[in-house]
């Protein structure tokens, strides 16, 4: 079964550039695309939907979704698209649609939490608990923020695309978060740059330069290990290891600043209880400005 592009609808700036990416996205991958506007106080088949306090907040919802579908239609002539408003909240509907999905694409607002319907605890409960990969897009991202500036250093949408950024870990499982991002690269025709967060271990003694070279070189050993079936996999696809000392969120932070895209992965939380993401991905949903994907993992 073909799953779609999903992404989420409420009429913000950040919805909107978040649908806009999603739109981009299907077609490199060839997938259709479904908007999702989840409005619970949309009425049923027995409310009056002439009483006045229904008809403007439902003439507002579906301008939410009319509007984005004719721009996007217009945009993407190639693209086939699919719009529905759904009886539901947002947490609950999304969730749903990320079951059927492909990949999940949602707003961010990134220091001041996450835009539109999506504020509060929607959010990274969605991230927190979806077992598809989940995007999370800024409002003034657009098609040439994924690509390098031209050769006068303006912004353009035709230059070769900035390179994806993915956060290794290599003492962990990360087979799904790698496959996602060298996918990622091969579509954009992109390098791959792959971040590694090491760091000395906290002793009484100050490690000298001699032990935190052994360190640093085992992390580049084990990485390039790592990386090797992969590399094989995807032979088309330019790969860069940067190794940064330091803790994991920091640097993905800093390391995101050049990237198109940023790739990481989170654990999947087998309990039903509380929206946590962990401290990596909380930094990342509140501090980088690239579209973030988080890919969730065993």
């Amino acid at each position: 079964m073909t799953r779609p592009v999903v992404a989420g609808l409420d009429g913000s700036r950040e919805s909107l550039a978040a649908a806009d990416w999603a739109a981009r996205e299907a077609l490199r991958r060839g997938l259709p695309l479904r908007l999702v506007h989840a409005w619970e106080g949309l009425p049923d088949d027995d409310t009056d939907a002439d009483l006045p306090e229904i008809r403007a907040p439902q003439y507002h919802a579906r301008r939410v979704l009319r509007d984005a579908l004719e721009l996007l239609n217009e945009r993407y002539p190639r693209l086939y698209i699919a719009a529905e408003q759904v009886r539901k909240q947002p947490g609950p509907a999304l969730l749903a649609e990320a079951g059927n999905a492909e990949l999940l694409i949602i707003g961010s607002q990134g220091t001041g939490g996450v835009g539109g319907f999506m504020a509060g605890s929607v959010a990274p409960a969605i991230v927190a608990h979806v077992y598809r990969p989940v995007v999370l897009v800024r409002a003034d991202e657009s098609a040439a923020d994924e690509h390098l500036p031209d050769g006068a250093g303006k912004a353009s949408a035709i230059t070769p695309c900035r390179d994806v950024a993915v956060a290794v870990d290599i003492g962990g499982p990360c087979d799904d978060v790698l496959d996602f991002a060298f996918r990622a690269a091969e579509l954009r025709k992109a390098p791959l740059r792959a971040v590694h967060a090491w760091h000395v271990p906290l002793t009484r003694v100050v490690p000298g330069v001699e032990e935190r070279t052994r360190i640093r070189g085992e992390a580049e050993r084990e990485l390039a290990e790592l990386l090797g079936p992969w590399r094989a996999k995807y032979p088309g696809v330019v790969v860069r290891e940067n190794l940064h000392e330091g803790r994991a969120a920091h640097v993905l932070v800093r390391a995101a600043g050049g990237a198109g895209l940023l790739v990481v992965g989170r654990r999947r939380r087998r309990a039903a209880v509380g929206p946590h993401t962990g401290p990596v991905a909380h930094a990342l949903l509140h501090h980088v400005r690239r579209p973030v994907v988080l890919v969730p993992h065993d």
